[in-house]
């Protein structure tokens, strides 16, 4: 009874110090900001959270979650917490359609004891228009070199294939050192475009039913002749029995696939070795993809999977890359809900790893209307 009078006491301590002091304090926050007690009750809204939803606080002050589905702009909010006003970090919720709010949900503990719930609102609107209109122009200037390039790919083809008349040795070396520029500009339009498509959330289209294996053979096929000239001892693993299949966007797969096998050839010396494993977890098939190349140093690990991010050690052997393959190689992935990660050690080499989850049982039944 005596810790029940004194838990009580705590917690009518708190409330009032949050009427008297609490309500002029959040006035000035520039977030908007909900409280809610140990009922889910909302016992503070400051005037920021007021105007995100439209609301006068002497309407809700009071009403717990689920009585605030009432109001039109707290609905998403809603649905968000649950009734319970779950633990969230960082999670971006659409309000209308010009506001975006960047939700996190945090704890109040006294002496132990949970006393409230801090729901803190952020408007990042701002942030996600003008990201949206920098993907906008990236995609509307690598649509319009897309057309060029490939127009000075084709003539370029023509004239090494003698259409136009033999070319002489000078000639022949000119316009194959051409030919190669002009390859790079392309495959950085492609990534540009995926990077476009990734960040409009627009990037999984055609999901098929397949073997994860059989999708990683037909890539290894494309690198035979690379493989053959660096003299890369390379090895293909997989298990003796049939791996369940998995739910895949086959293209969107294979470039991300492509994308960790490039980097693996372009960064381990003549004469290393490259190893694919595939095996079969629980609920997953994982890939691994182990080289013994040139390693990520230990400090610039946490900014591999960042665009436009390109290890030290490779700037200074290879200027070429666009730092956007792995970028792009995760978000296909994750997209997939599957998981990417690595383990890597400069100078010794790095093993990417990957998951899809496997979607073997009633596949016939299953289609891109799942996801």
């Amino acid at each position: 009874m005596f810790l029940g009078k004194k838990k009580n006491k705590k917690e009518g301590e708190f409330y009032g110090n949050l009427r008297e002091n609490g309500l002029t304090i959040t006035d000035y926050f520039t977030d908007g900001l909900l409280i809610f007690d140990k009922n889910n009750k909302v016992v503070l809204i400051n005037p920021w959270a007021e105007e995100f939803f439209g609301v006068e606080k002497e309407k809700i002050l009071g009403k717990s979650i689920l009585d605030l589905n009432r109001f039109p702009k707290f609905e998403p909010l809603v649905f968000l917490l649950g009734g319970g006003v779950k633990e969230v970090s960082r999670e971006e919720l659409q309000i209308s359609e010009n506001l975006i709010l960047e939700v996190t949900t945090v704890p109040i503990i006294t002496g132990g004891i949970k006393l409230s719930t801090l729901v803190i609102l952020h408007d990042v609107s701002r942030e996600r228009l003008v990201q949206k209109m920098k993907t906008e122009f990236v995609t509307v200037a690598a649509h319009q070199l897309r057309t060029p390039t490939s127009a000075v790919k084709w003539s370029l083809e023509v004239l090494l294939e003698g259409d136009l008349g033999k070319l002489n040795k000078e000639q022949k070396k000119l316009i194959e050192k051409a030919h190669k520029t002009n390859d790079k500009a392309i495959r950085l339009v492609n990534d540009l475009l995926n990077v476009a498509e990734i960040e409009e959330g627009r990037y999984l289209s055609k999901l098929v039913l397949l073997n994860i294996e059989d999708l990683i053979q037909s890539i290894i096929e494309e690198y035979k002749e690379q493989i053959k000239e660096k003299k890369i001892k390379f090895e293909f693993k997989k298990p003796e029995e049939q791996l369940p299949k998995t739910m895949v966007d086959v293209e969107k797969t294979k470039i991300a696939v492509r994308n960790i096998l490039d980097n693996a050839l372009r960064y381990t010396l003549p004469k290393g070795k490259i190893s694919i494993f595939v095996k079969k977890e629980e609920k997953n098939i994982e890939v691994q993809i182990q080289d013994s190349g040139l390693g990520i140093p230990l400090n610039e690990q946490d900014k591999i999977f960042t665009k436009f991010f390109r290890g030290s050690n490779i700037m200074r052997i290879d200027t070429e890359g666009t730092g956007l393959g792995l970028y792009i190689a995760k978000n296909i992935i994750e997209a997939h809900r599957g998981i990417i990660w690595f383990e890597s050690e400069e100078g010794k080499g790095t093993t990417f790893y990957f998951t899809l989850p496997i979607k073997e049982k009633f596949g016939e039944y299953l289609t891109e209307k799942f996801y």
